[in-house]
């Protein structure tokens, strides 16, 4: 069986430094070995390569456009080496950062309220909170679990099922209580109906479900986070279509009124998505089971 095709480590870790530092002094300094030693090296890995990386001008040096791409491809590489380094030195009896990658709205209202629990059991584990909702790339986030709402298919994961939503109907009391108070589907359409950006269609999902099929009905602004369409709902920016376990005490408060008694099972459900690679990690098995054990 061939071997990996790799030059010397000890010249690839040399090319880093010097590029990043553009400098083969302070290269040297940082590596703690002589300018005449860094650059030897360099000029092994580009012998070795065949290609120039630096051109050197007097006592100026510039990377090339080979150094360039292959200095990417470095630094992201002896990037993942050192955070899992540093990973499997943390990670001794569970210590260690556990980094979650959080849906905001949800994190917010739902998780935070329930992890001082989770550090009073745990002190020893250290939290790193992300707001995460885009494509899952464990990598480039640098997170170990995610929460995530879609359908459960997401690769290279463990995928465990929090919870489904119910979405209902809101509006701040001003627009109940305004010139045109709703009262039925149809009086909707005297009012703006806020919209979830990364949920476009929830609005048809919710009317198809109650079998109703309105005209004229006036789009209001589309905005990204649920507690963004939260707060604009209760500022009386539109009606809002809203999963009711993130309003429960807006409602119980009187900051938001349901003007109808539908609630709708939404078209996804909330999931716990754990890297596959470092689900057996001591600190991402503590929080899966008791973040599942929170639902039980």
């Amino acid at each position: 069986m061939r071997g990996r095709l790799l030059p010397s480590l000890n010249a690839i870790r040399t090319f880093e430094a010097v590029a990043r530092h553009n400098s083969f002094t302070r290269a040297a300094e940082e590596l703690n070995v002589t300018q005449s030693a860094a650059s030897r090296l360099v000029r092994s890995l580009e012998e070795y390569l065949q290609v120039s990386l630096f051109t050197r001008q007097s006592r100026r040096i510039e990377l090339t456009d080979q150094g360039r791409f292959y200095n990417a491809l470095l630094r992201d590489a002896l990037d993942l080496i050192e955070a899992g380094t540093v990973e499997l030195i943390s990670s001794k009896a569970g210590k260690g950062t556990l980094s979650i990658g959080m849906l905001p709205t949800f994190g917010t209202r739902w998780l935070l309220p329930r992890l001082p629990a989770f550090q009073e059991q745990h002190p020893e584990i250290a939290l790193n909170i992300v707001s995460s909702d885009g494509e899952l790339d464990f990598t480039k986030e640098r997170i170990d679990v995610a929460i995530r709402f879609g359908h459960g298919n997401w690769t290279d994961a463990i995928v465990d099922p929090l919870m489904s939503e119910e979405i209902q109907v809101v509006c701040s009391p001003r627009l109940m209580n305004g010139e045109h108070p709703i009262t039925s589907y149809e009086s909707l359409r005297h009012h703006r109906l806020i919209r979830h950006s990364t949920r476009p269609h929830s609005w048809e999902h919710w009317f198809r479900s109650v079998g109703v099929h309105p005209e004229d009905l006036q789009w209001g602004p589309s905005l990204e986070h649920f507690f963004m369409i939260i707060q604009g709902a209760v500022a009386g920016l539109g009606v809002a279509l809203l999963p009711t376990f993130l309003i429960e005490e807006d409602i119980r408060n009187g900051n938001l009124i349901t003007p109808f008694t539908d609630r709708i099972a939404g078209p996804g459900a909330y999931y716990l998505v754990t890297s596959a690679a470092k689900s057996e990690l001591p600190r991402v098995k503590i929080f899966r089971s008791w973040l599942l054990g929170q639902l039980a």
